[in-house]
């Protein structure tokens, strides 16, 4: 059967059901990890302050194991104070609007196709490496 957990407090109630259903006390669950008891007590009250390796171990112990399951496509923080009109560029209304301003260069989109590129007097950077 499926738990599924959004809150610590909700993973304090279920280890400690967890732990019951197998008719193991604190003592014995204990035993097994190869911690005291109060360890095992301090894992049920405060699950957050647990390692999740520690967790892993715990919910094995009981019969139990950690799953991740993807719910939703997320947006990443960066992005989720942004609104829509600044996520994407504006589209021109028109094909006017795409002519340049009266002394601004063409850009290279615009530049006629018989017009030769303009020369590049910067040296060419090194390859980026990847990471």
């Amino acid at each position: 059967m499926d738990y599924p957990l959004q809150l610590t407090s909700q993973l304090q109630q279920l280890l400690k059901s967890l732990r019951k259903s197998r008719q193991m006390t604190q003592a014995q669950l204990a035993r097994h990890l190869g911690v005291v008891q109060s360890r095992v007590a301090d894992i049920e009250r405060e699950p957050g302050s647990v390692s999740v390796e520690q967790l892993m171990n715990v919910l094995a112990m009981l019969g139990a194991q950690l799953v991740v399951r993807e719910t939703a496509p997320s947006t990443p923080p960066s992005a989720a104070g942004r609104s829509l009109d600044k996520q994407a560029p504006a589209q021109p209304a028109s094909p006017d609007d795409k002519l340049p301003q009266a002394g601004a260069p063409p850009s290279r989109q615009e530049r006629p196709s018989s017009a030769p590129p303009p020369p590049n007097d910067a040296p060419e950077a090194p390859p980026r490496g990847q990471w």
